[in-house]
């Protein structure tokens, strides 16, 4: 099957979910398709709000997609067809809200672009297409992104890939059973715990994680007050984490007012995208400099660093020892000297450490984690987790 045809069994499927459109521009940001009945004055408001620019720009230096906000809460997401590193066609579906949004909700979000050189008749229509749009969760969008993406290209993506905000940015918050509120808190737990120790190969736990929490649970008729809060809410979160992994209150405060600072200056939905990811990974940078072992040499730190960063692999003691350009009985020795610890039982306590994280922060499946930290079996991780920990994966989990 060709692209068209692989997008035109895309559009269908995801119409079985609701009235959610398909959309075809080439390189210059001309509409070559779409099915939308309001295809001609939707794609008018695409590119008035500023989206079909900031596609373009975005699709011409980068393959993976994107999501494209307004400040009255109406979304698109986009993905993109290439020839070598060149921009051949742009992709989107949309537009969807993460929420029901009111009437005063998107006057509130035309106050944003009061700029913009608009008429009452076209203000008055926006209001009436607005009814058709469909209320879609973020992490929904965000897979038939991912889908999208495959269709286009073959690739396979995690929702972390995707450049979008960090914090889900508005869903439908109605209240949630106990149960699932402990495992936001869990998630929260697990990756403010990853900010802590500075754990550079945080990603695979984001990702994993990003769908179990639904941000600030207040409803707001303010899509992007809404958002605003949340990014806030867990820089302040993460600037905490960071302190009690070592960073000094006076960098950690002073980096978590500037990301808190540039939340609140954002204009637009799309202004925020980048924030959260960009706070989070700037504090786990810094706390895993500061915690580096000043009496580490320097070859055995960056084998350390090297483990810390292949948790998902099977590690050898030989790829580490010509990572350094030692022999490997040379390197084996002066690992265990530096540390306390041979490189196998290094290997063995961090490959644990990040089981704990994924089994408090995602819902994988014990057989899924094993298999994502590369043990043979998952009967060999549980033995392996009950000899580290004294708990069986499920009994740590559940406690």
């Amino acid at each position: 099957m060709d692209v068209f045809q692989n997008m035109e069994l895309f559009s269908e499927l995801i119409q079985c979910g609701g009235n959610i459109y398909t959309w075809c521009y080439n390189a210059d940001g001309s509409l070559l398709q779409s099915n939308c009945p309001e295809a001609g004055f939707l794609s008018g408001a695409f590119e008035i709000f500023g989206c079909k620019k900031k596609m373009l720009d975005y699709g011409s230096r980068h393959t993976t997609p994107v999501t494209l906000g307004t400040a009255i809460g109406m979304t698109w997401a986009a993905a993109f067809e290439k020839d070598g590193s060149v921009l051949k066609r742009a992709w989107v579906i949309g537009p969807v809200f993460y929420q029901d949004v009111s009437l005063r909700g998107i006057e509130q979000g035309l106050q944003y672009y009061n700029r913009l050189e608009t008429s009452v008749a076209w203000t008055m229509q926006l209001y009436e297409v607005l009814k058709t749009v469909p209320v879609l969760q973020c992490t929904v969008l965000h897979r038939y992104a991912l889908m999208m993406h495959y269709c286009l290209t073959g690739n396979h993506l995690a929702i972390s890939d995707i450049n979008s905000e960090f914090l889900a940015q508005v869903r439908n918050t109605v209240q949630q059973p106990a149960h699932d509120r402990h495992k936001v808190w869990m998630a929260e737990q697990g990756l403010l715990q990853m900010v802590r120790t500075g754990d550079l190969n945080y990603r695979q736990a984001l990702s994993a994680s990003m769908g179990i929490s639904a941000g600030v649970p207040v409803r707001s008729d303010d899509a992007l007050r809404q958002s605003k809060t949340n990014i806030i809410v867990f820089t302040s979160l993460v600037c905490r984490a960071a302190i009690e992994g070592g960073l000094s209150p006076e960098e950690a405060y002073a980096l978590g007012d500037s990301y808190i600072q540039s939340a609140e200056n954002a204009k637009t939905l799309d202004d925020l995208e980048p924030l959260g990811l960009m706070m989070y990974d700037d504090f786990v940078r810094r706390v895993h400099k500061c915690r580096t072992n000043p009496h580490l040499s320097q070859q055995v730190q960056k084998c350390v660093d090297y483990i810390e960063m292949n948790l998902d692999k099977k590690i050898r003691a030989a790829d580490i020892a010509a990572l350094v350009g030692y022999t490997e009985y040379y390197m084996t020795h002066k690992f265990k000297k530096e540390t306390g610890l041979s490189v196998t039982d290094y290997i063995k306590f961090a490959k644990i450490e990040r089981a704990k994280v994924l089994l408090k922060s995602t819902n994988q499946t014990v057989q899924d984690i094993a298999a994502a930290l590369s043990f043979s079996t998952r009967n060999y991780f549980s033995r392996i987790f009950q000899e580290v920990t004294g708990q069986t994966p499920m009994e740590y989990r559940e406690k």
